[in-house]
């Protein structure tokens, strides 16, 4: 195992603990142009991640056994098993930014994350949602609205709706830039034919320069994160719906395109912005359309409920 001395130091100095390691690593991810989201989830997580593990320690002390401590810690204090596989994963990440440096080569045991049921907007709550607003309304409301629609078409999420610009918006060709994505790469995608009569309303209304933002605060100004989740929070109130979260129109878009629109895992990826499969068949082991498609056909109940008659011989 490699020890870890201060630059300069001589043989016996004090060798750097896990916290001062980190902090370099934070640095070299901010050197290396990481969101500043991700900069801020790392943060976030080391402050967690000390209150079960002593973070002074000399990282050439480190060992497995002590990273498994650690979960114990976490699973004891009652933290739900996403929480802990998010707070490993960060763990890990570092811990193998530190093999390939030399530092130390002890790795983060993987947790095991328990599988969660996606949770959606019904099509009830949809219907309410979508419902068009009095066209004396403010502003700020019919704003919401065409965004919550933009979530339905897209399925994208906040941080990139809050960095669409007006010139992103293609109406002729029917399809918007996403250049603030996850994975810094950008994304064409298609609007479908309601969604492009209701951006050119709502452009005609908005104004702006092409270098504006596309949905922007009461002062044309560009949505804060907390500005954009309070928005919709107020608006899906409003209409009688208490769940508010803006992902949850992602997760509502991945099981409507697959269940209701007989939608593919490729596509789905595409429209998604997903580097891999992995997170899209995710996607499609909780949404799975093949064995949801027809399921009258198949179903014991259905079937005892409602017999076939028999087929007649014709002679």
């Amino acid at each position: 195992m490699s020890r870890i001395r201060m630059p300069g130091s001589k043989s016996g100095a004090t060798e750097r603990t896990f916290r001062e390691v980190f902090r370099e690593f934070v640095v070299d991810a901010t050197a290396r142009g990481l969101s500043p989201k991700t900069l801020r989830n790392y943060d976030n997580h080391f402050h967690c991640v000390s209150r079960h593990f002593d973070v002074e320690i000399p990282l050439s002390m480190l060992t497995r056994s002590t990273l498994n401590e650690m979960v114990v810690s976490m699973r004891e204090s009652g933290l739900s098993s996403n929480s802990i596989s998010s707070y490993t994963r960060v763990v890990g990440t570092f811990l193998n930014w530190c093999d390939k440096l030399g530092y130390c080569h002890v790795e983060m045991p993987k947790y095991r994350q328990q599988e969660t049921i996606k949770e959606t907007y019904t099509d009830e709550e949809l219907k309410r949602l979508l419902k068009p607003p009095e066209k004396t309304c403010r502003f700020s409301v019919y704003r919401t609205w065409v965004i919550i629609n933009f979530l339905l078409n897209s399925g994208c999420r906040a941080a990139t709706v809050r960095n669409i610009l007006n010139s992103d918006v293609d109406l002729a060709q029917r399809q918007v830039f996403f250049r603030h994505t996850k994975n810094r790469k950008v994304q064409v995608i298609p609007l479908c034919t309601p969604m492009v009569k209701i951006l050119q309303e709502y452009m005609n209304i908005r104004g702006g320069e092409p270098d504006d933002y596309l949905f922007c605060d009461e002062f044309g100004n560009q949505f804060s994160e907390n500005g954009l989740r309070l928005a919709v929070g107020r608006f899906n109130k409003s209409r009688g719906v208490q769940k508010t979260s803006i992902h949850l129109f992602r997760h509502t878009f991945a099981r409507k395109y697959l269940i209701d629109c007989g939608g593919d895992a490729f596509t789905l990826q595409k429209l998604l912005g997903h580097s891999t499969l992995k997170m899209t068949k995710h996607y499609c082991n909780i949404f799975d359309a093949d064995v949801a498609k027809n399921f009258d056909n198949f179903s014991p109940l259905a079937l005892m409920s409602h017999p076939k008659e028999p087929k007649r011989i014709k002679r």
